[in-house]
């Protein structure tokens, strides 16, 4: 929340400065004034915070446009999704072809991998 507001009081825009009001040893509450003149407000809701007006910089023409890195259904035939593909904790290995691949790769037999119903 803004402290700056617009003193009802002596009209000037000011800060709010907020005290804390003890009972004893045991906080009970705030007490909310004007840091120009020193008007105290009851509550927060009788507060005239200032409302800031924020700049419009940025439109929808300057957001940012969708990045396509694979083509459509190409992520699915990745090496990863193939049922050849053995997972090892040192290595990823295709189980056709014999040699170590990568999550990402890609080659001309893939074949899809079935999952199991659980």
């Amino acid at each position: 929340m803004s402290i700056e507001i617009e003193c009802m009081a002596c009209g000037r825009e000011s800060l709010l400065k907020r005290e804390p009001r003890y009972e004893g040893f045991k906080k009970v509450g705030e007490t909310l004034t004007c840091a120009s003149c020193g008007h105290e407000y009851a509550s927060e809701e009788e507060v005239p915070f200032k409302q800031k007006a924020a700049p419009k910089v940025f439109d929808a023409s300057d957001a940012p446009r969708t990045i396509k890195v694979f083509r459509e259904n190409e992520a699915e035939t990745l090496c990863r999704h193939c049922k050849h593909f053995v997972v090892n904790p040192f290595l990823q290995r295709c189980g056709k072809h014999g040699r170590i691949v990568e999550a990402t790769d890609s080659c001309r037999d893939f074949e899809k991998k079935v999952l199991p119903k659980i």
